[in-house]
């Protein structure tokens, strides 16, 4: 209702245009009974000629009521449908990580495109049905009560019965109708998750498991449409039963009454036409209300996702700045998991990395690396414990703010479809070509650029489908350093590059990164050796945390990692020399 009162006058203009249209038909048995009573009893042609036109332009105002009340609905359901769908998209993006990730991708792109589709088709039936059906109902008992009372209380039984069979239906099928919205869900997650890791599903070979997978899924949607469908099918029998022994019922008591000369055969055939109409119309409002059962529940799954605020409370203080350049970051007694129910991802864990130093974090699959980067950009909130960066608390800053002064370079590179100088300009929207090519030097992307003879116009693909994993992870890093952040955070973002091409890129954010603060988070030892502090995650919890030739000396768990990727030699020499001039 909000978005239709945005037009209200189309709103109502299309129902009122519907119901003209409405009683130019009401109007039309009529002037049919006085054909036949007039013109054909007494075999007058010009009467029936000038009947005739009457007919005709009923017909033609009727049309071009009904063509004006059909352009003012679709038109406002199609309105309705593009605003209600922005809002969506808009409202998701205010959402939490930790809020989409309950909810599903493919939950939300299905209360994206067929639930608003579903809205939009029931806002156009509605401004159309909704007063004309019941006004035709309505009208058509009403003028059959003024042409004969005795045989207008056929209608008086059989409209009644009609009511109750249609919400009988009704009753048992919108429920049902939920349950099918919801098979759809898990259809559409299934075809996500095979479109997206179809490469692995193939390398795998397990093309026909998944295909009897998705069968199952679809059998199961197919057999409940399936049944909602039969029950919906029994409305049209059932009502015609009802009407076609309304008829009877007419012809019986109408006969009697033209024997008695209290009726003529024009109005009987007035109200069996009549009988006829009611039919069209409940048939219709029947269709109507079962579409906007519908169209109400997939208004209601739109509605949660609207119902979801983020309950992360954005904060009112700008991002102090650090004395010594770069963050200050703080770390302290900090708990988190992902579901309430679920163990934490992070337990107790505290540490301090000084503004300008490079931090690296370390791990096994699993410990907590990519989480602590995740409440450091303030994507999820810590359960428990406080993170504070330049001194104040993460929460009481402004997300925008602190976003804006941090570059994040996730675990899976990702790339919007377009140039690559907008691409790049993600990372700082006035960035010069000089920038974005000073960023592609360091991150170690201006050859492949330079090769592929585009420039910065070169083409992006969606997902960067026409570059490689390695290609990628490097325009990815180029994207955040155009930025020129205070904060540089790497998650594990160098994983497909060789170790050469990974070597050169650590050196060029050592030289390049100026006063920045750098947070490189990798399972390889060589990434992370020579950052100021290394901090060391074992299921959760703080290992260790110190320098690399500190951590060889005190951490089991951190030489155990540099011992499966070093040789004896090297953990010696390092021991002996100290991990800062490793």
């Amino acid at each position: 209702m909000t978005y239709l009162n945005r037009h209200r006058i189309q709103t109502i203009l299309a129902p009122l245009f519907k119901m003209l249209e409405a009683a130019f038909e009401l109007i039309v048995p009529l002037v049919v009974a006085r054909m036949i009573d007039t013109g054909v009893a007494n075999r007058d042609v010009s009467y029936l000629i000038r009947q005739g036109i009457i007919l005709v332009l009923l017909g033609v105002i009727g049309f071009a009521a009904a063509v004006t009340a059909q352009y003012f609905s679709a038109n406002v359901a199609v309105i309705t449908g593009t605003a209600l769908r922005n809002d969506l998209f808009r409202h998701i993006q205010t959402l939490s990580w930790r809020q989409i990730d309950e909810m599903g991708t493919s939950t939300l792109i299905t209360r994206m495109t067929s639930d608003i589709n579903t809205v939009q088709n029931g806002v156009n039936m509605f401004l159309r049905l909704f007063l004309r059906s019941p006004f035709v109902v309505l009208g058509a008992v009403v003028m059959a009560f003024t042409v004969d009372q005795r045989t207008a209380m056929v209608f008086a039984v059989a409209v009644p019965v009609l009511a109750e069979i249609i919400f009988a239906i009704l009753l048992v099928t919108m429920p049902l109708y939920k349950n099918v919205q919801k098979k759809l869900d898990t259809i559409m997650r299934m075809t996500r998750e095979n479109l997206l890791g179809v490469r692995v599903v193939r390398a795998f070979n397990r093309q026909e498991d998944e295909k009897k997978l998705f069968d199952t899924a679809a059998a199961d949607y197919y057999r409940k449409q399936i049944f909602v469908g039969k029950i919906s099918a029994l409305l049209n029998p059932l009502t015609y039963v009802v009407i076609n022994a309304g008829i009877i019922g007419i012809l019986w008591v109408g006969g009697l009454q033209v024997d008695l000369g209290n009726l003529t055969r024009g109005e009987v055939i007035a109200l069996v036409n009549y009988m006829s109409q009611i039919l069209v119309e409940m048939i219709k409002l029947a269709n109507l209300i079962i579409l906007l059962s519908r169209a109400i529940a997939s208004m209601k799954r739109v509605d949660t996702v609207f119902a979801m605020k983020n309950s992360m409370k954005d904060g009112e203080a700008s991002l102090p700045s650090c004395l010594s350049g770069g963050m200050e970051i703080d770390f302290r007694k900090v708990t988190f998991a992902y579901e309430k129910e679920a163990d934490p991802a992070l337990s107790g864990i505290s540490f301090h990395a000084a503004g300008g130093s490079t931090l690296g974090i370390i791990g096994g699959t699993g410990s907590g690396k990519s989480t602590i980067v995740h409440l450091l950009g303030r994507f999820y909130d810590p359960d428990q414990g406080e993170i504070s960066v330049n001194g104040k608390d993460l929460r009481n800053l402004k997300i925008e703010d602190l976003r804006r002064h941090i570059g994040f370079v996730p675990q899976k590179a990702v790339l919007f479809a377009g140039s690559l100088r907008e691409n790049m300009k993600w990372g700082d929207k006035d960035a010069t070509d000089e920038e974005i090519y000073r960023a592609l030097d360091i991150a170690q992307a201006r050859e492949f650029v330079d090769q592929k003879g585009e420039g910065l116009n070169l083409s992006i693909e969606q997902e960067g489908r026409n570059l490689s994993g390695g290609q990628r992870q490097r325009l990815t890093i180029a994207r955040a350093l155009v930025r020129n952040p205070e904060l540089l955070i790497l998650d594990d973002s160098a994983s497909a590059l060789d170790f050469a091409t990974d070597a050169k890129l650590r050196k060029a954010i050592r030289e390049s990164k100026g006063s920045s603060t750098v947070i490189l988070v990798s399972q390889r030892v060589s990434t992370i050796r020579n950052a100021d502090r290394i901090l060391v995650l074992d299921d959760g919890q703080a290992a260790g945390f110190g320098s690399h030739r500190e951590l060889l000396g005190n951490c089991e768990v951190y030489r155990e990692i540099c011992q499966s990727q070093m040789t004896e030699e090297e953990i010696a020499r390092d021991l002996g020399k100290g991990g800062d001039q490793a």
